[in-house]
């Protein structure tokens, strides 16, 4: 399907029964493939060029009579070719669980779902289970923060991780000697979530919304978002920077980084970019 047309097939889906619509590119896998990384804003692109639509539907209904009406109620004239197939029931939980495997970060840092045993158990390993939270290590973004604390972390230093997700970087921060560890983000769940984290790591790094957090400066700053909320925060991570101290920005395309870069050169000397998987990590010291 075209890409102006995919919103509105959709609302249609959903509303004629669908309990959910799946969009994806249907030149996956070929040299037409596109890849979107776009942030939300006025510019954002919401569909491939051509894209595959695939709804889920109570096996009980006449699809292919919800999938006609659809059409018609988005205005779509002409329904597309599209076959209909039975899914069978499985053990969802199991099948969801072989997808994520134990996660080397690098020699010494793992990080494992609680329904594995950890490979090298005398790594420092993280136990960590996918959530309603960002962060399970498989992310570039993620890999990148992590690969920076193994390498730079000291004994007993303080730590914030702003807009910490699931945790992970702050459970890090911790289990790699790191002292005052603290981690704030704007969804309560993801405070909840991280909290839990923290407990079963058995590890003392504390959670907090973003409006109830107070916090003193600390050694290494760690924001893993995006470049517009980045560059929006610039001033008060510069804040809860030690003067000397570390940031550590991740979520940044290549084409952001002159902008994420210009928004903290006022309080910071900024490193190289570094590159992974086509996602960028800034670093920088606190002009003291």
């Amino acid at each position: 399907m075209n890409a102006d047309q995919v919103s509105a097939i959709s609302d249609a889906l959903i509303e004629h029964g669908a309990f959910s619509v799946d969009v994806s590119d249907a030149n996956a896998g070929t040299a037409q493939e596109t890849s979107i990384f776009q942030e939300p804003g006025p510019d954002f692109e919401v569909a491939f060029g051509i894209n595959r639509v695939i709804a889920l539907f109570e096996a009980s209904l006449d699809v292919r009579r919800e999938v006609k009406s659809a059409f018609v109620a988005a205005g779509l004239p002409d329904i597309p070719e599209y076959k209909i197939s039975e899914v069978p029931e499985q053990d969802w939980v199991k099948l969801s669980q072989a997808q994520f495997s134990p996660i080397q970060v690098s020699n010494r840092l793992w990080i494992v779902p609680s329904w594995h045993a950890a490979p090298d158990p005398g790594a420092i390993n993280i136990i960590l289970d996918p959530g309603l939270a960002f962060g399970t290590g498989t992310h570039p973004t993620t890999r990148l923060c992590l690969d920076w604390l193994e390498q730079n972390i000291s004994p007993g230093c303080s730590v914030i991780d702003y807009g910490c997700g699931s945790g992970v970087l702050a459970i890090a921060a911790a289990k790699l000697g790191a002292g005052y560890v603290r981690g704030v983000d704007i969804d309560a769940q993801a405070v909840i979530q991280s909290r839990f984290n923290a407990r079963r790591n058995g590890v003392a790094a504390e959670f907090f919304g973003a409006d109830d957090s107070i916090l003193a400066p600390a050694d290494m700053v760690l924001a893993n978002i995006l470049a517009n909320p980045l560059k929006v925060l610039a001033p008060l991570l510069a804040e809860l920077t030690h003067p000397g101290g570390q940031l550590v920005l991740s979520g940044i395309l290549p084409s952001q980084v002159p902008e994420v870069s210009a928004a903290y050169h006022p309080w910071f000397i900024m490193d190289p970019p570094v590159l992974d998987q086509g996602w960028i990590r800034l670093c920088g010291t606190r002009i003291e």
